[in-house]
């Protein structure tokens, strides 16, 4: 690899600092003083928090904004980290993805609160009578809220490269430590940046139940957005409901300005594309940076690590070297591995059966199924209805750079806005209007999943080529045929990817959905959420176990039959290139 050479008038010119470089320097030790002084707040005693640790005074609103993004921004540094490994693994490995992809189904169809269950105590264990452990077990509820839709549009991505890239890199002779990082990697960056905006917003829904931590009879009160919004909701205060969406709207603009704004406009020569975009992406912070002196000059040693690092030649663990491995060997592997996998899932069943066989019968399992095929039902109307609205609506966005940079604050504060702030709002209208619980209360279950669908649609079109879209400009496709020949295979496996999210998300919802309630008013529709939600009520942990096993189970089983197919056919039949 030929070597840089820095001459000396270049070396002196280029470390004399201008006046962008005095501007880029205030709002990074700002931002850094703000991180210090979050981590300083979390290394405290846990009894620090005895006293009121929550106080509806908007006053106090930006220490609490500055603790809850803190918390958000580390969920969703583990969420990329995990990503990068679990996608990864699940798209190179056919075994591993044998059993990732429907572990991962099964994960994001996981009730929030169930992981809580298991993990308050593991992480308040690590750092007892300390802060950091109720920190802890919350940023990982939030990670739980924000990983599963960034894997899959991960693996979504590496399993759709087209094939161009890939007869290239082969021709290139590149290692595949070399090829994940000089093709995966960057082929994925529209799509995950995206849907790393979407986790980021949609983390906030859960951040109100994840900054009240339960451990035994008692609760600890981080101090955060998500616990003001749950007291104000309790205390039915409609101001300081204001007060905290005003400061959710100023904080999703902050990091847009500042995070995401720059991270797309610097991914936008990861587009696969043989012609320039006529309109690009920009953002001011990254102009600031680009403009400085001092600054980029000091980043040259780290620019030139991350160029050695991804030219390591070094084999990545789970691939065999080509025409090494017989294949014999291989199908024996295969066997041995179904063998491994169908005698695990054997002993787990059995073990739950023997669990729950001693206090349930046949009959609770069957209901439980038929209240499972009512949701179901829900879910695939909700998403139809959903992709009918927001699909268009995506595309129309994502191919005008220009206003998805006016659109996508307003896009992550809509997906950012806690559903359960909208429950009064449908309680009071079925009561006041006589309506059907079980159809009107639908809506809430897709209400915060819906944007999963959008962020990915617009990052299709984002990353839609643009010589395609001038060779169906020059062919004369219009209308209908644009449409079916154009646009919607080239969005189709980001909209799978979507769709995917949204119908776990909307599973994971119905608990609350179902079961929605104002003051004293409640009401509930038929369906798995609410027998869920009844169960958890009452302590029934057998028929909570049996409800959240049917419903993983119908997960698996939906995304299995119907969304892998399709998933399928977009690898087989429209990937680009």
């Amino acid at each position: 690899m030929p070597a840089h050479v820095v001459t000396p008038p270049s070396l002196g010119r280029s470390f004399v600092p201008n006046l962008w470089d005095i501007v880029a320097l205030v709002l990074i030790v700002g931002v850094m003083a703000l991180v210090v002084y979050g981590g300083e707040q979390i290394n405290v005693p846990l009894s620090a928090l005895d006293n009121p640790a929550v106080s509806l005074d908007p006053w106090n609103l930006p220490e609490y904004a500055l603790r809850t993004t803190l918390r958000m921004l580390t969920a969703i540094a583990c969420s990329l980290l995990f990503t990068l490994v679990y996608a990864t693994v699940a798209a190179k490995s056919r075994r591993a993805e044998m059993v990732l992809i429907p572990l991962l189904d099964i994960l994001q169809s996981v009730p929030i609160l169930g992981f809580l269950t298991f993990t308050v105590v593991f992480f308040m264990s690590l750092f007892p009578g300390r802060v950091l452990g109720a920190e802890l077990a919350c940023v990982f509820a939030i990670f739980t809220s924000q990983a599963w839709n960034m894997t899959f549009s991960m693996y979504q991505s590496i399993r759709n490269v087209p094939k161009d890239l890939e007869e290239a890199s082969r021709s290139f002779h590149l290692s595949a430590w070399q090829r994940f990082w000089r093709l995966d990697v960057p082929f994925a960056m529209p799509g995950l940046i995206w849907n790393t905006m979407m986790s980021m917003s949609g983390g906030w829904f859960f951040v109100v139940a994840s900054e009240a931590i339960t451990v035994g009879n008692s609760t600890v009160t981080l101090p955060g957005v998500g616990s003001y919004v749950a007291l104000a909701i309790q205390q039915r205060d409609l101001a300081a409901i204001g007060y905290a969406l005003l400061t959710m709207l100023l904080v999703i603009i902050a990091y847009d300005q500042l995070l995401f704004r720059p991270i797309v406009a610097w991914a936008n020569k990861f587009r696969f594309e043989q012609t320039s975009s006529g309109n690009e992406p920009t953002s001011w912070v990254l102009d600031l940076f680009r403009r400085t002196r001092a600054l980029r000059a000091l980043s040259v040693p780290f620019d030139a690590a991350t160029h050695s690092i991804s030219n390591w030649r070094f084999r990545l663990p789970w691939r065999w070297p080509r025409g090494v491995a017989p294949k014999w060997l291989s199908r024996l592997l295969d066997v041995l591995w179904v063998l491994g996998i169908g005698a695990g899932t054997f002993y787990v069943g059995w073990r739950l059966y023997g669990q729950l066989s001693e206090t349930l019968a046949f009959a609770d399992v069957l209901n439980a199924v038929g209240l499972g095929l009512i949701t179901l039902t829900r879910v695939v109307v909700l998403i139809a209805i959903a992709s009918l609205i927001w699909v268009p609506i995506g595309v129309w966005i994502g191919l005008r750079p220009k206003l998805a940079e006016r659109v996508q604050p307003i896009a992550q504060f809509l997906a950012a806005f806690p559903a359960n702030l909208a429950f009064p709002i449908f309680v009071v209208g079925i009561v006041q209007y006589g309506l059907n619980p079980d159809i009107w209360l639908s809506p809430l279950m897709i209400l915060g999943t819906q944007w999963y669908i959008l962020f990915n649609v617009i990052a299709g079109a984002s990353a839609f080529p643009n010589d395609l879209r001038e060779a169906a400009s020059s062919f004369h496709l219009r209308g209908w045929r644009w449409w079916v020949k154009v646009v919607l295979p080239g969005i189709f496996p980001y909209y799978i990817t979507g769709a995917i999210t949204a119908s776990g998300g909307s599973w994971n919802a119905s608990i609350v959905a179902e079961v929605a309630s104002w003051g004293q008013t409640q009401l509930q529709a038929t369906g798995l959420g609410a027998y869920i939600a009844g169960a958890t009520v009452s302590g029934d942990f057998p028929r909570v176990v049996l409800g959240i096993t049917v419903m993983c189970v119908m997960v698996t089983l939906f995304n299995r039959l119907f969304w892998r197919p399709l998933h399928a056919f977009g690898e087989r039949r429209l990937r680009l290139g």
